[in-house]
């Protein structure tokens, strides 16, 4: 099965200059953890967590930050046509939960972890993925 039959389509996403309270606001009325950012011709530039507004810049009290300032830019994705095993695989390696999708630079989905849990053929693959994502990048206090 393709990356392209598993994705999410309709993606909000947010342009670097986007402030960081805007794309938190996003974030809670779509329920997700992430935003893509994009330029205005929907060219994928990055990604901003939840994770990345806190560390770096509620942390370090600056709330005033735009979506370029703590956004990923070593931005790790999917082809529509790629199969949902090598996506499964890139989530692990990368431990990552959502994986923007870009064709010819532009966005034009995300595919997350529970997406491939909902096929029965990628329940397996899901949760191997999930294992190797949750593994501590370096030892816990």
């Amino acid at each position: 099965m393709k990356v392209r039959e598993l994705m999410t389509t309709n993606v909000s996403f947010a342009t670097p200059n986007t402030p960081i309270s805007q794309v938190a606001k996003q974030m809670e009325q779509l329920d997700v953890g992430c935003i893509p950012v994009c330029d205005d011709k929907k060219h994928a530039l990055g990604i901003v967590t939840d994770r990345d507004i806190v560390i770096r810049s509620v942390s370090h009290g600056n709330t005033s930050a735009n979506a370029q300032d703590v956004m990923s830019e070593n931005l790790v994705y999917a082809s529509p046509e790629m199969d949902a095993h090598e996506a499964a695989d890139l989530m692990a390696k990368h431990q990552i939960r959502r994986l923007p999708v870009v064709e010819n630079g532009k966005l034009v989905g995300i595919l997350a972890i529970g997406d491939l849990a909902t096929q029965n053929i990628y329940v397996n693959e899901a949760g191997d993925a999930l294992s190797d994502i949750s593994k501590p990048s370096r030892p816990q206090m």
